[in-house]
């Protein structure tokens, strides 16, 4: 399989880590780390899970699950838009356009990547309800993308009172985000502070950022990620204050890019 279609990654499910399948799985990761290198192209990627192998030798991988806080070294939550299945099945249950994302900004808060699975049926077309699901979340990284791709996590992941539960198959615990849950991205000298509800008095305030934080920096501007509007925004002792405009930018959660001095 390497030899002849050169994947960008190895995914492995459980059960790697016995001690009957180690030294194999040693040789082939050697083997594959080398090949790639000596194709020029990326280094190939590995994924395990639980402690099937060492850190720093390939990427961790959360089944339908997340980690609690930022994780130093990149990882991975593998999860399906159904419910109950990785394939099609009849009477199935989906997830939501809205839990899809969210799920997606917490987990890139905290050094993480999202494989999402999506099950067709067996004419190889795929359900509505997924359709639907895919567009919704397009729509979302259209207008907010830039606060997802190619950032990487800024010094805490986040505020705010939902927290997710640590570890694999917790994908259908309800996590009901409140305009006062923030997730934050880093990229360049731009940092993300992603809000997952819409305030109902029209006031953002992310108190990581209030000018009373040990070692903070000024604030020099804001702007909401698909809003032409200019917004005015105070630095309090409490928290950095924003006055969102009238007219939502997208739905289900809102990037701010905010420049410091």
């Amino acid at each position: 399989i390497v030899e002849k279609y050169h994947p960008d990654i190895m995914y492995f499910d459980w059960w790697i880590g016995q001690s009957s399948v180690r030294e194999n799985l040693a040789r082939f990761a050697s083997f594959y780390y080398n090949l790639s290198l000596k194709n020029g192209g990326p280094i190939g990627v590995i994924n395990y899970k639980d402690f099937a192998m060492q850190e720093h030798s390939a990427v961790l991988d959360v089944e339908r699950g997340q980690l609690a806080g930022i994780r130093p070294l990149y990882w991975q939550t593998d999860t399906s838009v159904s419910n109950q299945s990785w394939g099609y099945i009849q009477n199935d249950t989906f997830k939501s356009p809205e839990f899809v994302i969210h799920q997606l900004i917490d987990i890139v808060s905290k050094n993480g990547n999202l494989l999402l699975n999506i099950g067709p049926r067996s004419d190889g077309t795929i359900p509505e309800e997924v359709q639907q699901v895919l567009r919704e979340v397009g729509s979302w990284l259209q207008i907010s993308g830039d606060a997802i791709y190619g950032t990487r996590t800024w010094k805490i992941y986040g505020e705010g009172p939902t927290k997710v539960s640590e570890g694999a198959f917790h994908d259908t615990d309800t996590h009901p985000y409140t305009a006062e849950d923030f997730r934050f991205t880093k990229k360049g000298d731009a940092l993300f502070a992603i809000e997952l509800g819409w305030p109902s008095n029209r006031e953002a305030v992310i108190h990581s950022l209030g000018s009373g934080v040990e070692g903070h920096q000024k604030i020099v501007s804001v702007a909401l990620l698909g809003s032409d509007m200019k917004l005015e925004f105070e630095q309090r002792e409490d928290g950095l204050h924003i006055h969102l405009p009238e007219q939502r930018a997208g739905k289900y959660a809102y990037a701010f890019r905010i420049q410091m001095n």
